[in-house]
């Protein structure tokens, strides 16, 4: 009997297979595995997460097994389109995730960046500390807004959020966006963000050398 991929939770062997013989009314049919092979009893109580009632010809994926009088019976059902749906939102969720670690370990490895930078002296004491108070404005902005938004209380503008960033609390906001699941995934708001980290950086750097290394001097010096 042909099988399909095994379901995440592990927990037995799947197959997939075309409806028929069903009777809506009594809400019972037969499934025929693709490929041939012994046909399963269907029950529509064996279905779950199922997003609508079945109807022949519907493919379904399932598991199966004998009953005490040796019927195949087929168990854990769901419809082959709501296995695919779910299965594409399972894996976005995950992307997403992966994605969202790996901004918050790129904000901390920003901060012990410039934390390293000043401790071997190539950058003033005063630019990390600014990038961590900023950092700290930035997550702490950041948790009120969420909890704000679940509230239903005034919210923290988003220009706010970005001017944030964009005096250098970014590496904060990185590691605010994953801890607190917020702004993560607006694809405009992740636009601008991405373009005030870009700017901070190019200021940074023309900060740190060329014409701007003497501005910086005058402004640690008084």
């Amino acid at each position: 009997m042909p099988t399909i991929a095994d379901d995440a939770t592990g927990s037995g062997m799947r197959y997939a297979g075309k409806i028929t013989d069903w009777n809506d009314d009594r809400g019972f049919g037969f499934v025929t595995p693709n490929g041939g092979g012994e046909r399963a009893f269907v029950h529509v109580k064996a279905f779950v997460r199922a997003r609508r009632r079945p109807v022949a010809g519907d493919t379904i994926v399932y598991e199966a097994a004998r009953d005490a009088k040796g019927r195949l019976n087929a168990s854990r059902i769901e419809l082959a389109a709501d296995r695919l749906a779910r299965k594409t939102v399972e894996s976005r969720r995950t992307q997403s995730h992966r994605a969202g670690r790996a901004r918050s370990l790129a904000g901390m490895a920003a901060l012990v960046t410039l934390v390293l930078a000043w401790a071997v002296g190539s950058i003033p004491a005063i630019v990390p500390l600014v990038y961590g108070a900023m950092s700290l404005l930035a997550i702490l902005a950041y948790g009120n807004d969420k909890t704000s938004a679940e509230k239903g209380r005034w919210r923290t503008p988003e220009r706010t959020l970005h001017l944030i960033g964009l005096l250098g609390g970014w590496p904060g906001a990185m590691i605010a966006q994953q801890m607190f699941r917020h702004k993560s995934s607006k694809a405009e708001f992740q636009l601008i963000f991405w373009l005030t980290v870009f700017a901070n950086c190019g200021a940074l750097a023309w900060l740190l050398a060329g014409d701007g290394a003497g501005l910086l001097d005058r402004l640690v010096s008084g």
